[in-house]
């Protein structure tokens, strides 16, 4: 019962980027929550990252990911919540984690931290490198 409760939360997060509904997405997002992007320098709180995607959302093109699939864990009493996914996105498979809580004053889930990987195959992670180095030369 309580990993439906979550699935459909994270998909409604998601599906609220997709959809451009800025209240949708934030609203899930705790208070002090952080997001942590793909690039070395994306360390977010809520309201950074809310600056930083509100024109995104304005425009009505926010970003499209789509769990492909999705592991929840959670602690004995249901206080403690992580998870990871594989999700479908514009820069290709990429993969999420993170950590949710159950606001007990609202009785609302809340994501506390979300961070988004590139996947890179195992044969491809040497060109990967090479280009990194080659950015961090610049």
């Amino acid at each position: 019962m309580i990993e439906q409760q979550l699935n459909k939360f994270l998909d409604e997060w998601h599906e609220s980027a997709a959809d451009a509904d800025f209240d949708g997405y934030f609203n899930k997002i705790a208070p002090n929550g952080v997001y942590v992007g793909t690039d070395e320098e994306e360390v977010w709180s809520k309201t950074e990252f809310a600056d930083f995607s509100k024109p995104f959302f304005d425009k009505g093109r926010a970003w499209d990911f789509t769990a492909i699939d999705r592991n929840i864990y959670r602690d004995e009493n249901g206080s403690h919540i992580w998870f990871n996914e594989t999700l479908n996105t514009w820069m290709g498979v990429c993969r999420g984690s993170g950590i949710i809580t159950l606001n007990g004053e609202t009785g609302q889930y809340e994501i506390q931290q979300y961070v988004l990987s590139l996947t890179v195959p195992n044969e491809s992670i040497r060109q990967v490198m090479e280009v990194i180095d080659q950015t961090e030369e610049n």
